[in-house]
């Protein structure tokens, strides 16, 4: 029997090289060796974005990247968090069970305040609706990156939780990290991220892709003057691109001096304008498609739901709350 894996994305702007190689590219992956559930997590997103016309444009504007960057809706459930209004019961249900502190220890609400983000109930209880995400969906597998592996360490406690406390009733999941495309560096070195503003974005204009890659920050080296590969964002980047032999010939060429980070850049820029121009056109067709869109999101909403129905059946029965 096929693992179930639950991924979702939030409707923040649009997607970078990380999001990719961290997420979707292992989403669209799955569709033929799993049980996949994806889904755009709108919810999520009212912790910081509070205009209703953005929020609507970013979440269909989520979905038709992930439709064209090959998310087969016939081969996975795809929707709308929004569409499936248990999940927001079960995040209440969930909420009764979990502790203080392990809301406390969370690292992400830590570092969103830390960005200047205002404290809510809703930030401080992010863990618990990813929590309810997750059981509600009985998923097994949850792919994500480092920074959110506490996330899914949570919502394994919360489900433990809720068993010892009402009888067995969630599956109890499993963070998957791979570790080779675990954290993908921005044009800064850090972690590539909307947050830092240190991202290479798929689609969009070719000219913004450019500046982009080249400006990624490196040392002051020379052209002739030998440079290390291992930890160049430059190289780490291109190794996600390009093949073995590549990715060798460029660390030799950086080794043995000659080639300067100009050079190296523009080579970056091929490859990753060569990996995204299949997607663009159909990209293009969604975008100019957004009903067809809609439609797919709430097929995929009803299509779902009877799974989550089955789910809260099973909570309802062990809280008594179906009386």
């Amino acid at each position: 029997m096929k693992k179930r894996v639950l991924s979702g994305t939030q409707p923040s702007g649009s997607l970078h090289i990380g999001n990719y190689f961290g997420m979707i590219k292992r989403m669209i992956e799955y569709q033929d060796s799993s049980d996949l559930f994806c889904f755009i997590v709108n919810l999520h997103s009212l912790t910081t974005l509070h205009d209703a016309s953005r929020l609507r444009k970013l979440t269909l504007e989520a979905a038709m990247d992930f439709l064209a960057l090959g998310l087969d809706p016939k081969k996975c459930c795809f929707w709308a968090q929004s569409d499936v209004p248990e999940v927001t019961e079960l995040m209440w249900i969930l909420s009764c069970v979990t502790p203080m502190g392990l809301l406390e220890r969370a690292h992400g609400y830590k570092d969103k305040l830390a960005k200047g983000i205002a404290a809510s109930n809703g930030l401080f209880s992010y863990p618990i609706l990813m929590a309810a995400d997750i059981l509600i969906n009985q998923a097994q597998v949850i792919p994500v990156g480092k920074d959110q592996k506490q996330h899914v360490e949570i919502a394994r406690d919360i489900a433990i939780k809720f068993n010892n406390t009402f009888g067995e009733t969630f599956v109890i999941p499993e963070a998957e990290i791979i570790e080779e495309v675990a954290v993908i560096p921005g044009i800064d070195g850090q972690k590539m991220s909307k947050s830092y503003k240190n991202l290479i974005p798929i689609f969009g204009d070719p000219k913004v892709i450019k500046k982009a890659v080249m400006g990624i920050i490196t040392d002051s080296k020379g052209v002739d003057e030998p440079k290390e590969a291992k930890g160049n964002t430059i190289y780490e980047l291109y190794k996600l691109f390009a093949t073995r032999d590549e990715t060798d010939q460029m660390a030799e060429d950086f080794k043995k001096g000659g080639m300067g980070y100009g050079d190296a850049k523009k080579k970056l820029l091929e490859k990753i304008t060569e990996h995204f121009a299949p997607f663009q056109e159909k990209r293009a067709y969604y975008e100019a498609h957004p009903k067809e869109v809609e439609a797919i999101l709430k097929e995929g909403g009803d299509k779902v739901r009877p799974i989550l129905t089955e789910t809260m059946n099973k909570v309802r029965e062990a809280t008594g709350l179906n009386y």
